[in-house]
């Protein structure tokens, strides 16, 4: 039996979803045919995806965050699907997260959850008070929500004993972490598509890395998802991520494929082409030299 995920994701055939999960009735062949087209194609990433860093294996416990945006509910629904077809067997559990914040529409995950075959939790902690509390006037809270939220999530795996923690991060998003580290942090890093925690505890996995934001949006619209809006850091004016995004958006429209092409980039690293001393061994370049030069001499003498 395969140990790893191993499918071809064209072969899975376009899934009756019942609801809310299905397109709407009204739309016309050439519709369908350009979301069979969409949905096929996130099919095909993920599932490439999930092959290339071996992202789930037989037995697997995958733990899905549910925001209640755009991302977490393709994730889920296109997870779903490849399940159907995967020749390993692993389980989905979806987790949302309440962070409890005013307004947050309580009823609509449940309601949405309790119409699909899948197990879920929701998983109350009030980080909404706490970030609101700790972070200055003018400051914005992503930072510290992101790191709450991910403790959270993190603590709750273990406890329903997830083996994996799947995020809904798409290519954009880790393009965007790129630069936002090369502008702000002084650093070359992204989003992998496969990490474990720094404790050691937690395997997170990232299904979505190769799925072009773009085609997230337009698949979650035909779905009809049940959008939750993110009031807490969705509000704030200038976000530095935010003005990435839209220095990247320009950047495609100008230059179609350069998203790609950077994407590309972040797989394809050669540190000897950098200026890392941790990745590579400058200080040890002459000893290469001289071994190499010396291997050469010794066939010479050979021939």
């Amino acid at each position: 039996m395969p140990d790893a995920l191993m499918f071809d994701p064209r072969d899975t055939a376009p899934r009756p979803v019942a609801d809310p999960a299905t397109p709407p009735d009204e739309l016309d062949a050439s519709e369908k045919r350009a979301f069979n087209k969409l949905q096929k194609r996130l099919r095909r990433q993920v599932g490439n995806a999930i092959i290339d860093y071996g992202m789930i294996h037989e037995g697997d416990r995958v733990m899905v965050c549910l925001s209640g945006g755009k991302d977490s509910y393709t994730l889920l629904e296109i997870l779903r699907n490849l399940q159907r077809n995967a020749p390993v067997n692993f389980s989905l559990v979806a987790v949302n997260l309440d962070q409890k914040q005013p307004g947050f529409p309580e009823h609509v995950l449940p309601e949405y959850l309790d119409r699909l075959d899948v197990e879920y939790h929701i998983l109350e902690r009030d980080t909404y008070s706490v970030v609101k509390e700790k972070t200055p006037e003018g400051k914005t809270t992503c930072a510290l929500c992101s790191r709450l939220r991910r403790g959270s999530l993190y603590g709750f795996a273990e406890e329903i004993g997830a083996t994996k923690v799947a995020l809904g991060h798409h290519r954009e998003d880790i393009l965007e972490t790129l630069f936002l580290n090369m502008f702000f942090g002084g650093s070359l890093k992204a989003m992998p598509p496969k990490l474990l925690s720094d404790d050691g505890r937690n395997m997170v996995i990232r299904p979505l890395a190769y799925c072009r934001e773009a085609d997230i949006a337009e698949f979650a619209r035909r779905m009809e998802f049940p959008i939750i809006p993110c009031n807490l850091c969705g509000s704030q004016p200038n976000l530095q991520r935010q003005v990435v995004k839209e220095m990247l958006a320009e950047w495609e429209t100008s230059h179609p494929g350069r998203l790609e092409s950077m994407f590309k980039a972040v797989t394809n690293v050669a540190p000897s082409q950098l200026a890392d001393r941790e990745l590579f061994d400058f200080a040890g370049l002459e000893e290469k030299q001289a071994r190499l030069n010396a291997d050469r001499i010794a066939l010479h003498n050979e021939l």
